[in-house]
């Protein structure tokens, strides 16, 4: 018994060593760092007309669903949720999960069929790669925003069905996928298209609609978007919203949606609360972008290595994992979160800060976090 534990230990001791060991940071309620690390990019977690969504949901429900969507954990606060969702996002249906990890997870798991070609950008989520891993299908993995790449590997299959999975905007650089060729290129070849547009939905695209709709793909009958519910809406869950057949046979199929518990009732009634202030936020979305410019101003001008933002993303290389956790620690003792990315979470194993640009903090608090950063740079 002692030997598989001291075999953990010394897992342990190697990545302390390499300087990726990860600890846990409990929060108060009434946390007074500036946050430029969690993904509330809207400043919705905690808007009055949330919360108090949320609350009548909680009174009326209680605490939990009590079952899974197909017993008893389906409330008209899920299916007006997912109704909502499908209209903002311009899809026949959509469909609401308990995460979205777990909405990944299902839906390409759903897309594949015997002799099924998955096509894998090489910085995607990991949601995304251990979806591919979960499917049983062969994967192809590209390199990075390489549409000439895809298409060889489409090519070099005919006759296969074939699904290209990519994130919108990529969670460790920021930068967009270009979407409407890796469309072009996917319906050349009779591909499907899966964006995970976890970080753009509520960011960018017209009333906040996601990448997927600023590229003009809204809707096609041959693209499936995911997306989390916990970035810009501020709250929980995840959803995979495309044609009306497809969403049938997740319901039917996803092993991930049938055997997993529901999402809280009074979460679902908060995140449409948020949705539909995030359908009206153009003005916050505004104040995002004026933002992320500024950042990467200010931080360049500090001699910093700084990816150019698409949405609200910023990240800033670190020298490496050790000081990349130690710059993450110097900010946060003189108050400011900033997120702390090294491998195996970076898929070209270089370490850097994240910066998640929000609405929530004021514009004297986001100037002085971006102040933080730079005097505490390594």
């Amino acid at each position: 018994m002692a030997d598989w534990l001291a075999a953990l230990d010394r897992r342990a001791e190697l990545r302390a060593k390499a300087g990726l060991t990860r600890r846990l940071h409990p929060r108060t309620a009434d946390d007074a760092v500036v946050d430029l690390a969690g993904n509330d990019y809207l400043g919705l977690s905690a808007h009055p007309e949330v919360v108090a969504a949320a609350a009548k949901a909680l009174a009326e429900y209680g605490l939990g669903a009590t079952g899974s969507r197909l017993v008893r954990g389906s409330t008209a606060a899920h299916h007006a949720l997912e109704d909502t969702l499908a209209g903002w996002l311009g899809t026949d249906r959509a469909l609401v999960f308990s995460s979205g990890y777990l909405a990944n997870l299902g839906a390409i798991r759903a897309l594949v069929r015997p002799r099924t070609l998955l096509v894998s950008d090489a910085h995607n989520h990991a949601s995304l790669i251990d979806g591919c891993r979960i499917s049983g299908a062969q994967t192809v993995v590209t390199p990075h925003a390489d549409v000439t790449a895809v298409a060889a590997a489409l090519a070099a299959a005919p006759g296969q069905p074939a699904v290209v999975v990519t994130e919108s905007v990529f969670s460790v650089d920021g930068d967009l996928a270009p979407l409407t060729e890796l469309h072009a290129a996917a319906r050349e070849h009779g591909a499907l298209l899966l964006v995970d547009d976890a970080h753009a939905l509520g960011v960018t695209g017209p009333a906040g609609a996601g990448a997927v709709a600023a590229a003009g793909l809204a809707g096609e009958p041959d693209v499936v978007v995911t997306a989390t519910l916990s970035k810009a809406l501020g709250g929980a869950g995840g959803v995979v919203a495309g044609p009306a057949g497809y969403v049938r046979h997740l319901v039917e199929t996803a092993r991930t949606f049938i055997y997993d518990t529901a999402l809280p009732p009074a979460v679902a009634a908060g995140v449409r609360a948020a949705v539909e202030l995030a359908q009206a936020g153009d003005d916050r979305r505004a104040e995002l972008v004026e933002r992320a410019a500024h950042a990467v101003r200010r931080l360049r001008a500090a001699g910093l290595d700084v990816s150019r933002p698409d949405a609200a993303v910023v990240s800033v290389t670190a020298p490496g994992p050790e000081a990349a956790t130690a710059w993450a620690a110097a900010c946060r003792d003189r108050g400011v979160a900033v997120g702390c990315f090294r491998p195996p979470s970076t898929p070209d194993s270089r370490s850097r800060l994240r910066l998640t640009v929000s609405a929530g903090p004021s514009r004297a608090e986001f100037d002085h976090a971006l102040e933080v950063i730079v005097e505490c740079a390594p």
